[in-house]
């Protein structure tokens, strides 16, 4: 499978799972899983943007790096904003739903970090954004699972909360890695 071929379908895939992780976020109240589906959008329209600039110059491949950090940043500022409103209505989500959706997550997030992980380092910045993206949602879901567990003990909003911001700071550190990796671009082709 080509490059293109695989973010495609790395698009699609995450594109799919948001659909189902918003309407469960949305209907139990999850600031984690709220964070992470809005992550999914993210990176079905990171993996369409890495499609449609494959084959553009080193520069301008550079360029849209530094787009893509910004666009890694969309989901810091949601979660941000949902975990507030949760701290104004500390109400736990329900920990079945959080739990299986959150290993439906992991199996979509770690099936995409696969598919992508032989092509993390060819084309710079716009690979390395999509690994490096699937890669830190793995790790959030096994995160949101536990979360999940530990509600389901505690009757907690906490674990919840706390995942959700997590996940946000995973995201806000992939997108100063892609801003590197753009930079580090840009020098290598400058005069």
């Amino acid at each position: 499978m080509s490059l293109r071929q695989t973010v495609l379908l790395v698009a699609l895939l995450n594109l799919a799972y948001f659909g189902v992780e918003f309407a469960v976020a949305v209907a139990i109240g999850s600031v984690s899983l709220f964070a992470d589906s809005v992550d999914f959008l993210e990176d079905a329209s990171i993996n369409l943007l890495i499609a449609v600039g494959l084959g553009w110059s080193i520069e301008n491949r550079a360029r849209l790096g530094m787009v893509l950090a910004g666009v890694i940043l969309v989901p810091v500022a949601a979660t941000l904003w949902t975990a507030w409103q949760k701290f104004s209505l500390p109400v736990p989500p329900q920990p079945i739903p959080l739990t299986l959706t959150g290993a439906g997550a992991f199996v979509v997030n770690l099936a995409s970090a696969l598919l992508l992980a032989r092509f993390r380092h060819h084309s710079g910045s716009l690979t390395r954004a999509a690994f490096l993206s699937a890669r830190n949602d793995v790790y959030a879901n096994v995160a949101i699972v536990a979360a999940g567990l530990a509600t389901a003990v505690t009757l907690s909003v906490w674990p919840d909360l706390i995942v959700g911001l997590g996940v946000a700071a995973l995201n806000a550190d992939a997108a100063r890695q892609v801003v590197n990796a753009a930079r580090a671009e840009r020098k290598a082709v400058q005069p």
